[in-house]
């Protein structure tokens, strides 16, 4: 007798499903389409010969060390670095502060595990991040959204009316948002700050784009104009001030050094990292001692500093050209948003049209994108004249020639609606 696992899985299964961009990368995998899809990193910028390097150093000088189980807060020194890090920033801490984590996802998770019940909302973005709503859909979670224009959150009635909904906590991405690009402006910030605090509800802050800013002025995180907010931070990089505010910030190191690394962080006031430290305990017991240790060595002697930059000047030249194919081969009545950094860019297309429609049509001339309705929580009926470009992904000519055939397929689709039009008067 076979097992009837259908009546056998969790409620909360009912409302997970599979990752939309994971799928359609399946999908693209074909050597012969120009994908815009994922949101990768590009692999030619990956540091190979300074992994190896590293891993071989900590082989011989810490090889048992890195091969035995560890405590779950994560290494020490790369904890500690992470502190003088983000200390550049503005944000001080202590390692105690500290969570590492499999990912920036895993500490996604963490929170969902920590934070939510069954029918608790979040306040999110929209649209916003997918990989968030699909960790924490597993909760049960319901959510409550807020557009977003080039400034990032709108701070107006429709905030109001989704803090009536009183949610356990707001997720923002301020950086160069994913999926829109968007930076949160400074001012807009600071009045999140206020009304985060007037009303008690903490901010999840995700912040895995920070470091790829191309231009512009650097904006405080979330968690710096907290701290000053509620004046309980000491004011000194030296690893001895405790944040105590109400944002979690999440970092990763995916976009830096490489994203097979599985390497991200939460930091957060020390009650909270202890209790993420319990749900990661059962989860995975601890990150890879072998990585983190590999990742540290790997950072050190400024090498990450000097390796953004590098970074920074690939996707700045293919941010560029990206931009300028799609203001020559896109359709009058198209818009997009123009990143300041990140790996994403938003295009909003004529209100009739279907992006997901539009992608069967793209597929057929080798290119593909991501459809924006996946970014939306699934009470939100928008969306579905948007969709994401990645740029880092893909060499200059390929993003030329990927461009001008997602163009050819919107003119095409643009052209056969007015045909209609005019065949319906």
């Amino acid at each position: 007798m076979t097992c009837p696992w259908e009546r056998r899985y969790a409620q909360r299964m009912q409302g997970m499903g599979s990752s939309v961009i994971r799928e359609l990368l399946k999908l693209t995998q074909q050597p012969d389409i120009i994908s815009f899809a994922g949101g990768l990193p590009a692999p030619e910028v990956f540091p190979v010969e300074r992994f190896k390097q590293a891993s071989q150093r900590v082989l011989e000088t810490h090889g048992a060390q890195a091969l035995q189980y560890s405590t779950t807060e994560g290494y020490l020194p790369l904890r500690e670095y992470i502190v003088k890090k983000m200390c550049r920033y503005g944000i001080q801490a202590n390692p105690a502060n500290i969570l590492i984590t499999n990912g920036a996802q895993q500490a996604l998770d963490i929170i969902g595990k920590i934070l939510l019940d069954p029918g608790d909302v979040i306040l999110t973005e929209q649209p916003t991040y997918l990989g968030a709503l699909q960790a924490w859909r597993s909760y049960q979670a319901d959510y409550v959204t807020v557009p977003i224009d080039e400034e990032g959150i709108c701070l107006d009635e429709r905030f109001v009316e989704a803090l009536r909904a009183g949610p356990k906590f707001m997720y923002i991405l301020p950086n160069f948002q994913n999926p829109a690009g968007v930076t949160l402006s400074l001012e807009r910030r600071m009045k999140l700050v206020q009304i985060a605090n007037h009303y008690g509800i903490p901010i999840v802050e995700d912040d895995p784009y920070g470091d790829l800013r191309y231009e512009g002025e650097h904006l405080p995180p979330l968690v710096v104009l907290d701290a000053e907010y509620q004046e309980n931070q000491t004011p000194d990089c030296n690893g001895e001030g405790f944040y105590q505010g109400d944002v979690i910030y999440l970092g990763t190191f995916s976009k830096t050094l490489a994203p097979g690394l599985r390497l991200g962080w939460i930091l957060a006031p020390e009650n909270v990292i202890q209790k993420c430290v319990m749900a990661k305990q059962g989860m995975d017991l601890h990150t890879s001692s072998f990585t983190q240790m590999v990742a540290y060595e790997v950072a050190q002697d400024n090498f990450l500093d000097e390796h953004k930059t590098v970074i920074r000047q690939t996707y700045k030249e293919r941010r560029d050209v990206m931009l300028a194919a799609m203001a020559e081969h896109f359709p009058l009545g198209v818009y997009w948003t123009r990143p300041e950094g990140g790996l994403f860019l938003w295009v909003t297309l004529p209100e009739w049209m279907d992006a997901a429609e539009l992608l069967e049509k793209a597929i057929e001339y080798k290119v593909a994108f991501v459809p924006g309705l996946a970014f939306h929580p699934s009470s939100a009926k928008t969306g579905h004249n948007t969709c994401r470009l990645n740029f880092s992904n893909a060499q200059p000519d390929q993003i030329e020639e990927g461009i001008r055939r997602l163009g050819m397929v919107i003119t095409m689709a643009m052209d056969e609606h007015k045909a209609k039009e005019l065949m319906a008067v």
